[in-house]
């Protein structure tokens, strides 16, 4: 059983036979065959080759995707008490809760009133997506999309969760006569990717994953396969959540999942420390435009970034632990590589999962630490720190970040890595940041960019989404260079 658990041992070197040397300057071709297939190498064909064109979202700091980076940077928690319902009686009462969000403008008012949250969190971050890729709903760039050929793959983990509670408590209260006709077409898990789909006439694929905090991850790597096997020319792809009520928070608290810290809501979420005692609920959407650059480049449209690759696979270990050995994680890191066509020191730059529970963290430090044998010249960071753990949404949001930190040049910072005083004020390191950790679990030996953010030119860059059932999800992006 060891045999199909572990990492096979490198072959020791073979001698060359006596008498068979090649002559000075000469390669044998098995070798130079060898060292070939060993190279990594990035696609090239414009067809095949993914990029992204624009990226949308809904967020606890607002659905504004430049607004919401600048935030992240500015090392802001978005956590908070929960003020949407009476949380006094859960042994946790806070979470990265939004406020004030309008879908004016994008969902007209009687869909708005029923939609659940989720839906609605969708269809906005959607076609913000598409104005940012300069093919907003009903302009005349958008009449000339093939929609035959454009498809949406939005997932969420928990589906219309509003939508389906409010039913079953009307059933036990009321009767099966007061349950909505909307209960089963709003809570099924597709919902959202079919009525983004109705709304803008994408007639190509069109479905949803599920694969719990991994969702989003799933959805891009789905999404740019349609594209490289010619299925597609354009793709809406992520995911979306929103699960802070009662039956949602309920169900992580019985998990054991969530963080208890509710005297200090803002520094609870505090991945890689020793005092974290599990994650933060948070909610939001987050979707990219993916399109062949050969598509991209005939409408002219405004290319953010490319997507090298990815790779999905399972622990097949734990409901809801993570392998302790990284194994699962580590060879999706791995796997993602290869499809990017990308050489593990090439990368400078992890999101991290990074949900600050106990396990998870260091599993996935033990992962990352088995494929990058050197971590001095790599970023990884936590958006989680701020925003909280969105789950289904979580690498939706999380891909945004990775973006922007190859745009803008600056990666933000883990918050909550815990302050030290004793530091000389003149010192080169109290100019870059006034705070630095004193609490790390040892194993974490990466800059993890505490509290301030750091300027850091991302050559290639991997986003990270694990989720219950031990579903592992990793998507690489790059800056595109035609």
């Amino acid at each position: 059983m060891q045999s199909l658990l572990l990492p096979t041992a490198a072959a020791a070197p073979v001698a060359a036979p006596r008498g068979r040397r090649h002559p000075p300057g000469r390669v044998s071709v098995r070798a130079s065959a060898a060292a070939a297939a060993a190279a990594p190498r990035r696609e090239t064909d414009p067809k095949k080759r993914v990029v992204i064109t624009g990226m949308g979202l809904v967020s606890v700091f607002g659905n504004d995707v430049d607004a919401y980076y600048d935030r992240l940077l500015a090392g802001e928690s978005g956590i908070g008490p929960i003020d949407r319902f009476d949380a006094s009686k859960f042994p946790t009462r806070f979470a990265g809760q939004i406020r004030g969000f309008s879908s004016e403008g994008y969902i007209d008012g009687k869909n708005d009133r029923r939609l659940d949250d989720c839906l609605r969190y969708c269809i906005v971050s959607g076609k913000k997506a598409l104005e940012a890729a300069g093919i907003a709903h009903g302009s005349k760039p958008m009449e000339k999309i093939d929609k035959a050929r454009a498809g949406v793959l939005v997932g969420t983990g928990m589906g219309g969760l509003t939508v389906f509670s409010d039913g079953v408590q009307n059933l036990i209260e009321k009767g099966h006569r007061k349950i909505t006709p909307f209960f089963i077409p709003y809570a099924i898990t597709n919902m959202g990717s079919a009525l983004l789909g109705m709304d803008i006439g994408f007639m190509g694929p069109n479905y949803s994953i599920s694969t719990a905090c991994a969702t989003s991850n799933y959805c891009f790597y789905a999404a740019a396969n349609h594209i490289r096997r010619g299925k597609a020319d354009i793709m809406i792809a992520g995911g979306t959540e929103a699960a802070i009520i009662p039956i949602g928070v309920g169900g992580f608290v019985a998990c054991r999942a969530l963080s208890q810290r509710n005297d200090d809501p803002k520094t609870a979420s505090r991945p890689w420390d020793k005092d974290r005692d599990g994650f933060v609920m948070g909610e939001g959407a987050g979707v990219l435009v993916m399109e062949s650059l050969e598509h991209a480049m005939k409408r002219d449209a405004p290319i953010i970034a490319e997507y090298l690759g990815g790779a999905v696979n399972c622990d097949a270990y734990h409901m809801t632990d993570p392998r302790s050995d990284g194994l699962g994680v580590s060879s999706c890191i791995k796997q993602s590589l290869e499809d990017a066509g990308v050489a593990p020191e090439e990368v400078n730059y992890i999101n991290a999962h990074a949900t600050s529970t106990l396990a998870g963290d260091l599993a996935e430090v033990n992962a990352i630490k088995q494929v990058f044998k050197d971590p001095s010249g790599i970023k990884i960071n936590a958006t989680k720190s701020m925003i909280g753990h969105c789950l289904g949404a979580a690498g939706g949001l999380e891909a945004i970040a990775t973006v922007k930190a190859i745009t803008t040049g600056w990666v933000h910072p883990s918050i909550n890595q815990f302050v030290s005083v004793g530091l000389p004020r003149h010192s080169e390191f109290s100019r870059q940041t006034s705070r630095i950790r004193q609490n790390p679990e040892e194993a974490v030996e990466f800059d993890t960019v505490p509290n301030v953010k750091k300027q850091h030119e991302v050559n290639v860059g991997i986003s990270n989404s694990f989720g219950f059932g031990g579903h592992n999800s990793v998507v690489v992006f790059a800056p595109f260079k035609p």
